[in-house]
């Protein structure tokens, strides 16, 4: 992998690992991907790969936001701030979004994405 590929995923990585909004099997994906490379470099490729199949399935689709915005989000969030996120991701969707605009979902969508596994 060369350094400009194992930066940008590196990165990524990082957010995922300590993100809020990343699920615990997506911290520990990103956190394993991290430990294998800091160990040894050479292992970048089998990582990354490791890595994208946890990734594979995770982000949420702007559809799943719009889902939750429209019902859990309510008690959650508030009512307000349910309909302004809400108001945010239809003009999303409308404008082509096909996912989740989170740190981790948008993380977590590039590295897939690049790799050819998604979309944007």
């Amino acid at each position: 992998m060369d350094k400009e590929l194992f930066d940008f995923v590196a990165e990524r990585a990082d957010v995922l690992s300590k993100s809020d909004f990343s699920t615990q099997v997506t911290k520990d994906a990103a956190q394993a991907w991290k430990g294998a490379v800091a160990a040894d470099a050479e292992a970048a490729d089998t990582a990354t790969e490791t890595l994208l199949n946890a990734l594979e399935g995770r982000p949420t689709t702007i559809d799943g936001v719009i889902g939750f915005l429209e019902g859990p989000a309510k008690e959650v969030l508030g009512e307000q701030t349910a309909a302004q996120g809400l108001a945010a991701q239809l003009e999303r969707k409308k404008a082509g979004a096909k996912w989740c605009d989170c740190e981790a979902c948008a993380a977590a969508t590039q590295i897939l994405a690049k790799f050819g596994r998604i979309e944007l």
